[in-house]
């Protein structure tokens, strides 16, 4: 007789190996989502919502719009941009960025010592064609002023660039064309050793609706909430220390929630900003996201204007990546 085939033992294998299956699942999710990160608190300086408001309407209703087929208007932002950085007391230089014979710029702001591991923050300000473009991503360029403010007001241990980039949008986007791409091309011949890379890609949209937030697969819905009510943490899969580091550092500086997702690019969303191209040359490379077209319904409409969006969330998202640039 065959005592494996026993009935008494087929039912101890198939609870062994569900045990296994539910065990794999449980651990797959805990390396997505990272639930149980433990915050690292810290006091970040205020920031005022204001401000915030300023830079936005500035850029989505004084410099609209921001498209390509606009070089003038795009000349006028990062002359803004430029002003803004040199009033933080950043050593501030221009990258040009040459399309089919038109030159745009990426305008770039340095802060604390010259050598050193860098901290890359960065945020598109060109807009998608017609759109007024608050959220975005004027929200990302408004934060991005700001937190050059902060790092002026009291210097980063190491060395920080903060960069604002041109040609994000289609139809430069997934192409050699877009300001992040030149970027990350450029410190990457000079051997430039990046520790990570952070895109603020849509900051301003949040929700405290029951179902304002959706996801690009169903199955996350049982790991996050259903009100866009959060800021995300976007990172490729395998990069799961780097974004419990930064969720920490970032879930610490305010009241804010920070949820972390970490997938593969084929999730669609996943690699939607300037983060991807420095995935491309092998840096590390983080998305902190209002989530977009996910959550705000505005998105590449014209109904994307700055009285939408919520600039006391705002501000605790530049506190919140304030804290990683001090960390």
């Amino acid at each position: 007789m065959d005592f494996s085939q026993s009935p008494a033992r087929k039912p101890r294998r198939f609870y062994a190996a569900l045990a296994v299956i539910i065990a794999g699942i449980l651990m797959l999710a805990a390396l997505v989502c990272q639930p149980l990160v433990t915050a690292v608190p810290s006091t970040p300086p205020p920031v005022d919502p204001a401000k915030l408001e300023a830079h936005v309407k500035k850029l989505s209703v004084d410099f609209y719009p921001r498209s390509f087929e606009q070089p003038a208007k795009l000349e006028q932002t990062a002359e803004y941009i430029t002003e803004q950085f040199k009033k933080a007391g950043a050593q501030v230089s221009i990258q040009e960025v040459v399309v089919e014979g038109e030159r745009y710029k990426n305008v770039v702001a340095r802060f604390g010592p010259e050598s050193g591991r860098l901290l890359v923050i960065g945020a598109h300000y060109d807009s998608h064609g017609a759109t007024r473009g608050a959220d975005d991503n004027a929200s990302g360029i408004a934060g991005l002023l700001e937190l050059a403010y902060l790092l002026g007001q009291s210097g980063p241990a190491r060395p920080v660039e903060l960069v604002a980039y041109t040609l994000e949008e289609p139809p430069h986007f997934r192409s050699p064309h877009m300001g992040s791409v030149w970027h990350a091309r450029a410190l990457k011949a000079a051997g430039r050793e990046v520790e990570l890379m952070l895109s603020l890609e849509m900051i301003g949209y949040f929700s405290d609706s029951p179902g304002s937030q959706a996801y690009p697969l169903a199955a996350l819905k049982l790991g996050y909430p259903d009100r866009g009510n959060f800021i995300a943490l976007v990172g490729q899969f395998g990069d799961f220390g780097v974004s419990r580091s930064v969720k920490a550092a970032m879930s610490g500086a305010s009241e804010l929630p920070v949820y972390s997702l970490n997938a593969p690019s084929m999730v669609q969303g996943v690699d939607f900003s300037d983060h991807r191209s420095y995935w491309a040359q092998g840096y590390p490379a983080l998305m902190v996201t209002d989530t977009a077209f996910m959550r705000n319904p505005n998105y590449h409409r014209a109904g994307d204007t700055f009285d939408k969006l919520d600039y006391k969330r705002m501000a605790m998202v530049v506190q919140a990546v304030y804290a990683v640039a001090k960390n």
